[in-house]
């Protein structure tokens, strides 16, 4: 399982064909199952194989982690409120206003049950398995980028696409630099909560 040839098979079932295999239109329990077998075998590789240890890295700088945060989440949020402003005013804040109840479960549930698991996928396991099979590393991490913007391919909206690129360098060098899968998912949280509220939840799949 570990040698270079079945580690490239892997990405390309895995981080392609299954990914874009979610664009077309076939039965939604059948890509559940795709989507549950998938993520079992990445956390069996992740025990099994590559034996990490699901713990929180000791002696992180939470202080520097959250004010890059901090620094990146306001430029998001002025760019995002802007263009949310200008392309569609009346979804501006609208769930907060209308359904906080709403807002809050689903800002919940996102972070616990769609955020951490990408990001095992994605950072963890992306890492740990093909980081050796690029020589730059600046490749490596654009093409972490560029799957990560793939597996929302299936929302068939370029802006999402651009979103989640753009989205995916930033997780990606926030985990090239800290190693940390918790880091790196609250990052992805806060970021992904912050679209969700100022009014672009519709546009990446959250309820309204």
């Amino acid at each position: 399982m570990n040698s270079t040839l079945y580690r490239g098979l892997e990405l390309l079932l895995l981080f392609v064909l299954i990914p874009v295999s979610f664009v077309f239109k076939y039965s939604p329990w059948i890509k559940l199952g795709i989507g549950v077998v998938g993520f079992l075998y990445v956390i069996y590789v992740l025990l099994k194989v590559e034996h990490l240890k699901f713990k929180i890295v000791k002696h992180l700088n939470w202080t520097l982690f959250w004010k890059e945060t901090f620094i990146k989440l306001s430029l998001i949020a002025v760019i995002t409120f802007i263009f949310v402003w200008v392309s569609n005013k009346e979804a501006l804040f609208q769930v907060v206003y209308n359904k906080p109840k709403l807002w809050l479960l689903i800002l919940f549930i996102y972070s616990v049950f769609s955020v951490y698991p990408q990001e095992l996928i994605y950072r963890t396991f992306f890492f740990s398995r093909y980081r050796n099979l690029f020589k730059n590393n600046n490749v490596f991490l654009f093409i972490n980028a560029i799957l990560f913007s793939l597996a929302h391919l299936f929302f068939r909206n370029a802006l999402v696409i651009v979103l989640t690129f753009l989205g995916g360098l930033l997780f990606a060098l926030t985990y090239n630099k800290t190693q940390s899968t918790i880091l790196v998912s609250i990052e992805h949280a806060v970021y992904g909560c912050w679209l969700f509220t100022v009014g672009m939840g519709v546009m990446l799949g959250f309820p309204a």
